[in-house]
């Protein structure tokens, strides 16, 4: 009697970080395994912009032009709001763990991993720029 193959079950949260983690330069998986597990964006911004956009990458982070103003957290707060309306998640779970004033930021991502690469690979595949 010949027996099927069943797929293999999805990969748990924890190996889906990873996966992207490997390959995406700019994500990291942080507390594997852990209550705490989530993923971290690395990003470079750019104030002032005409208008909101990814535009490439920048030493292995994400390259952002936000057209909110540098003044007393404006362009942190609509930095996490793009990336929330980009991924598709509440701002509550796009947090800013480092880089409050400078350019270069660092964002804790509590969002499902599919989420987060899948807004990466469309944003490669628009021809926004190049990898």
């Amino acid at each position: 009697m010949a027996t099927t193959r069943q797929p293999p079950p999805p990969p748990k949260d924890s190996e889906s970080n990873l996966i992207a983690a490997l390959e995406w330069p700019c994500l990291r998986q942080v507390n594997a395994g852990k209550a705490t597990e989530h993923l971290t964006l690395d990003v470079s911004v750019s104030p002032n912009a005409k208008k909101t956009e990814a535009v490439g990458w920048h030493d292995g982070a994400l390259r952002i032009r936000l057209q909110a103003p540098p003044v007393d957290g404006a362009a942190n707060e609509a930095l996490r709001r793009w990336i929330a309306d980009q991924i598709g998640t509440p701002m509550a779970n796009v947090l800013l763990e480092r880089g409050q004033s400078s350019r270069r930021k660092q964002l804790a991502l509590h969002a499902p991993t599919h989420s987060i690469t899948a807004w990466l690979a469309r944003l490669k595949e628009s021809g926004t720029f190049e990898d």
